[in-house]
């Protein structure tokens, strides 16, 4: 083929400047991998010394603060509200008036329940008294064994008096019905029953704080109509239940927040229920130190203590099970509120003055693991550590290794060793395929990449 002397010329000049590239690039490759297996070379082993210290295992798991001695308080008798003597953030105390609703529905069933008392008991009394039976009982005739002995005397006046009239026998006896007077005395006994609801009743129209507290919501206004929570007999009002006072953990190990007619909230003895995960969980006893860190104001740390742990599951996630667990918090709680979210670390185990090494230095898995001891001449040797308690970051030794020894580090590097990921310098294969494949001669990192592809062929 022909080849014009203009494109000759530009073929030549292309073939040059491919030549002294390749050169500089196999001259870059060889002074890199040559740099970088001396820095492998010349690199030393991380060692870290076996000492004594603190090793400490801890879980961790998400709550909310909350107070047993937060409480609903609602009417037992429901009705007209006809007065609330407190505001929100006023202090209270047990047995405060708190509000009241319209008595006269409460009053009249007292009224009636008394009244049947009364009768019931006037009926008892009657019962109890009996009905007087009299019964008379005629007298017999004994006058002819009168006469008969008298007959041989003289004179007729014994005779007369020995054959009197005889006169009947009257007895008069009280009989009283058992089954009456026990139906009478039910009678009473239900009647008191009634009486004493009524006025139970009637007190539930008055609403009291049942403990000290600062009101944190009123639900209603005077006038308004307000349901009630009744009592062991029937309201007044015949009013439904309505919210009732907070309850704690139970097995789930959330709380919720206390409602009714008037919330109180007190801070004293504030507790924490929080989650944690199935296998956090299994390590949780009943008294572990705990440490309860408020989201709001991470510099805020509480101690706490763990009080319970729930055997049911909390949550369940996407498989992810989740159980609840109730902590005690001491020190000082007053400025903590109800709802407050927090993180919460508990101590699982602990051990004061003990040999141990981090994490990263020992291999394997449970109880007994491997460690590469590394001695003063730079010999290593492999031996069998126990360990104790497995901490965040270190691990208690109890056999295998000696305070002052130097055990080896988990190494961390990665790659080949000549800085590159594949080990060769990028594109030297396919560059050099482009540089001997491209027939529109070295035309930019295009024609690098179709070279590149050619050259792998």
């Amino acid at each position: 083929m022909k080849v014009l002397p203009r494109r000759r010329g530009a073929v030549l000049v292309n073939s040059a400047l491919g030549v002294a590239l390749i050169g500089g690039a196999a001259l870059a490759y060889t002074t890199l991998d040559s740099g970088s297996s001396k820095a492998a070379t010349s690199s030393k082993v991380r060692t870290v010394t076996v000492g004594k210290g603190t090793v400490q295992a801890t879980v961790s798991g998400s709550g909310a603060l909350f107070s047993p001695s937060d409480a609903g308080q609602d009417f037992t008798t429901g009705g007209r509200l006809t007065s609330v003597k407190v505001a929100v953030g006023d202090a209270v105390k047990k047995g405060q008036v708190l509000a009241t609703v319209d008595t006269t529905a409460a009053q009249q069933q007292v009224d009636q329940a008394q009244a049947a008392l009364n009768t019931a008991e006037a009926n008892l009394t009657k019962a109890e008294a009996g009905e007087t039976v009299t019964t008379t009982v005629p007298a017999t005739s004994g006058g002819s064994s009168g006469g008969s002995s008298g007959s041989g005397r003289s004179g007729g006046s014994g005779g007369a008096s020995a054959q009197s009239t005889p006169q009947p026998t009257t007895t008069t006896t009280v009989k009283v019905d058992q089954a009456q007077v026990a139906s009478a005395r039910q009678q009473v006994d239900n009647a008191e029953t009634t009486l004493a609801n009524a006025k139970e009743a009637l007190a539930g129209t008055t609403l009291t704080a049942t403990t000290d507290g600062t009101v944190a919501s009123i639900s209603g206004k005077v006038g308004d109509t307000v349901s009630g929570t009744g009592s062991s007999g029937s309201s007044a009002s015949g009013g439904s239940s309505s919210s009732g006072t907070k309850t704690g953990t139970g097995s789930t190990g959330s709380s919720t927040t206390p409602s009714g007619f008037i919330v109180l909230t007190n801070p004293s003895g504030m507790e924490v229920t929080a989650n944690f995960s199935e296998l956090d969980s299994l390590k949780l006893k009943k008294g572990q130190p705990a440490t309860v860190t408020l989201n709001a104001q991470s510099d805020t740390k509480l101690d706490a203590t763990v009080l319970s742990v729930s055997s049911l599951p909390s949550s369940s996630t996407n498989g992810a099970v989740q159980y609840g667990a109730t902590l005690q918090i001491s020190g000082d709680t007053a400025g903590l509120r109800t709802g407050l979210s927090a993180t919460i670390s508990v101590t699982t185990g602990s051990a004061e003055n003990a040999l141990s090494v981090p994490t990263a230095a020992l291999q394997g898995t449970g109880a007994t693991r491997t460690a590469t001891v590394v001695h003063d001449d730079g010999s290593t040797e492999r031996v069998q550590v126990a360990v104790g308690i497995e901490g965040d970051s270190t691990v208690q030794v109890t056999e295998g290794l000696t305070e002052g020894e130097k055990v080896e580090l988990a190494s961390t590097t990665a790659g080949t060793g000549n800085g590159f990921p594949s080990g060769q310098f990028p594109g030297l294969n396919g560059g050099a395929g482009g540089f001997g494949g491209g027939t529109g001669g070295f035309g930019g990192t295009g024609g690098g990449s179709r070279g590149g592809a050619g050259g792998t062929r």
